[in-house]
C-alpha cells in the first residue's frame, strides 16, 4: 500500500457547466448535490480509504492553490502540483510522474479527474485495487472502461480484444468523441466501452511511454532531473511546463502504445462533463423534468433541467428539452440537445461583454 500513489487532476475551468462553473471557482470545487462536499473533496475522500493520505497529490492550476488548500486542509503544500499554465492531461501526468519517481521509483499510480461522480464506492475501490495489483505485476498502461447505456457523443470510446483475466482486456482501439451516428453504432455493437479517463500504471511504465511517444516532452521534464521533490522544482516547472505540447494523454500515448489494457468497470460512473449528464443523474418528475437546489413548477413541459439560487422559484410553461441556469450575474437558457455549444457561448460572451461574466 505504501508504494501506491494517487494523482487527482483538478485544473480545468469546466466551461461546459457555465454559468454555474466559473473561472474563479470551477466545477471541481462545487457541491452539485447539496452533500456538503465538493466533487474534489469527494474524490479525495474515496482515495484516502485505500491510499495513504501523504501519497495523494492534487494537480491543479496555480490559480487554484488556495481553493484546494481551503477544501482539503489535511494535505501539505508539497502534495500540490501547481501548473503555471493549462496544457491538457499529458504534461500534467508527466509532471506528476517525474515528482513521484523522485520519491519512489517503484511506485504504482492511479490518475483520476477530480470531477467524477461514483455511485457505488465499494465496487469502485475494489476495481482500483484490482488495477493496482495488475500493473504491479505487468508493465502495462491500464484504463478503466465503462459499459455504455446510451449513444453518448461527449465521451471517448475503447474497443477491446476478447478474453483476459480479472475482466482485464487488451485494448484494440481508442476512438475520440464520435458523432451521434457513430456513437449509436458503437452502443448497439456491444463491443465498445466509454473511456472513463481513469488510468493506473507503474511510474516506470508511464515514463517509458513518454520517452517513446512524446520525446520532446520528456526532454523538457528531464531538465529538472535531480530537482524534483526539492525546493528547486518550482523554477524548473515554471520554465519548462509552458513549453510543453498541449495534448491529452489519450492522443499522446494511449492511442499509440502497444501495452494498453482496459479493466471493465461497473460502479455507477459519470464524469459530470455536461448538464445533460447531470440531468440523467438527478431525480425527475413524471415528465423527466429536474430541478437542482430550487423549487419549481413545470406546466406542459418535459425533459428540462433547472438550476437557480436556493431561494428562487421557477415556473416553467411550454418548454421541452431545455437547460435553464441562473448563477450570480448570468442567466443561461439553452436547448439541452445543443449543450455542446455552451463553450462557444462562453467565448462569445467574453468577446462581447468581457471576462466579468466568466
Amino acid at each position: 500500500m505504501k508504494k501506491n500513489y494517487c494523482v487527482i487532476m483538478g485544473g480545468g475551468i469546466g466551461s461546459r457547466f457555465w454559468p454555474f462553473s466559473r473561472e474563479t471557482r470551477p466545477k471541481q470545487f462545487l457541491d452539485f448535490f447539496g452533500t456538503g462536499r465538493s466533487l474534489l473533496q469527494q474524490t479525495f475522500d474515496r482515495f484516502k480509504q485505500i491510499i495513504p493520505t501523504e501519497n495523494i497529490f492534487i494537480a491543479t492550476n496555480e490559480l487554484y492553490a488556495d481553493l484546494v488548500k481551503e477544501q482539503l486542509p489535511e494535505i501539505k503544500d508539497n502534495q500540490l502540483l501547481l501548473e503555471p499554465t493549462r496544457r491538457n492531461t499529458a504534461p500534467c501526468i508527466a509532471y506528476a510522474s517525474y515528482r513521484i519517481q523522485a520519491i519512489d521509483p517503484d511506485a504504482n499510480i492511479v490518475v483520476t479527474p477530480a470531477d467524477h461522480l461514483i455511485l457505488q464506492e465499494h465496487h469502485y475501490l475494489k476495481n482500483i485495487q484490482t488495477g493496482l495489483n495488475f500493473v504491479n505485476k505487468y508493465p502495462s498502461l491500464l484504463t478503466l472502461g465503462v459499459k455504455p447505456n446510451r449513444p453518448e457523443t461527449g465521451y471517448g470510446y475503447i474497443q477491446t480484444e476478447e478474453g483476459g483475466a480479472d475482466n482485464i482486456q487488451k485494448v484494440k482501439a481508442f476512438t475520440e468523441k464520435p458523432n451521434y451516428e457513430l456513437a449509436k453504432i458503437f452502443f448497439e455493437s456491444g463491443d465498445f466501452f466509454w473511456n472513463s479517463g481513469i488510468f493506473i500504471w507503474k511510474v516506470s511504465t508511464i515514463l517509458e511511454a513518454f520517452h517513446l511517444y512524446l520525446p520532446d516532452m520528456t526532454t523538457r521534464f528531464n531538465q529538472g532531473l535531480g530537482k524534483y521533490n526539492t525546493p528547486e522544482e518550482a523554477a524548473v516547472i515554471n520554465e519548462e511546463y509552458p513549453m510543453c505540447q498541449n495534448i491529452s494523454i489519450d492522443y499522446g500515448i494511449m492511442e499509440k502504445a502497444e501495452n494498453v489494457y482496459m479493466l471493465v468497470a461497473d460502479f455507477g460512473w459519470s464524469d459530470l462533463g455536461t448538464w445533460g449528464s447531470l440531468h440523467d443523474l438527478t431525480e425527475k418528475d413524471e415528465f423527466s423534468n429536474a430541478a437542482l437546489k430550487c423549487r419549481s413548477l413545470f406546466i406542459e413541459s418535459s425533459d428540462n433541467l433547472i438550476t437557480l439560487p436556493e431561494n428562487k422559484l421557477a415556473v416553467i410553461q411550454g418548454l421541452n428539452d431545455y437547460i435553464v441556469v441562473e448563477s450570480d450575474n448570468v442567466l443561461l437558457i439553452c436547448k439541452k440537445s445543443e449543450e455542446q455549444r455552451i463553450k462557444q457561448f462562453v467565448a462569445d460572451v467574453s468577446i462581447k461583454f468581457g471576462d466579468s461574466y466568466l
